[in-house]
């Protein structure tokens, strides 16, 4: 049996959970999230808790188990406190700043990049070299924060661009004179 997958989900006070079938709907302070899931997972709620069981002890089964546990689990946390990544811009002249909800980055190139972000996604720039990305879907937020990043990720020479805070770039070593 899965460790991670018959752990019981506890719903803090505010959420509420409905369960049809096999799509999940969570609504707290935050906002609401709704997914689907594979119909061979059982998911019941009893008093505070959510449970996910398992049909059989296929290998297909088990792999769903632990996921289908924990994509709840992130949901009911999504609800109540969000989720955030954080990036940072190294790089002399590179910087990001608002314009409106769109994030404008200058990092290089002839132009600057405007990056729209999707529904239920925030961005906010506290320096001009560090970007907030926030939202209730965590999943979202890891996909729109590594799309910003992927625009110019950091180089191995300089370690100029976008990398997440924290995020180590092995350097290589330049050419040397002969």
């Amino acid at each position: 049996m899965s460790r991670i997958g018959r752990m019981p989900i506890s719903i803090p006070d505010g959420v509420s959970v409905e369960i049809h079938d096999n799509v999940v709907e969570v609504k707290g302070p935050l906002g609401s999230l709704k997914r689907v899931f594979q119909p061979s997972m059982k998911i019941k709620q009893e008093d505070k808790q959510i449970l996910v069981q398992r049909a059989s002890n296929s290998k297909f089964h088990r792999s769903l188990h632990g996921l289908s546990r924990t994509l709840i689990a992130n949901m009911v946390g999504g609800v109540t406190s969000g989720f955030q990544k954080m990036l940072e811009i190294r790089g002399t002249g590179y910087r990001a700043q608002l314009k409106e909800k769109a994030l404008m980055l200058q990092i290089g190139f002839s132009h600057p990049v405007i990056v729209t972000p999707p529904e239920g996604i925030q961005f906010q720039v506290p320096a001009p070299n560090r970007i907030i990305v926030k939202g209730i879907d965590k999943e979202l937020v890891g996909q729109t924060a590594a799309r910003i990043r992927a625009i110019k990720k950091a180089e191995p020479y300089k370690g100029k661009g976008i990398r997440y805070e924290g995020e180590w770039v092995r350097k290589k070593a330049g050419k040397t004179a002969a």
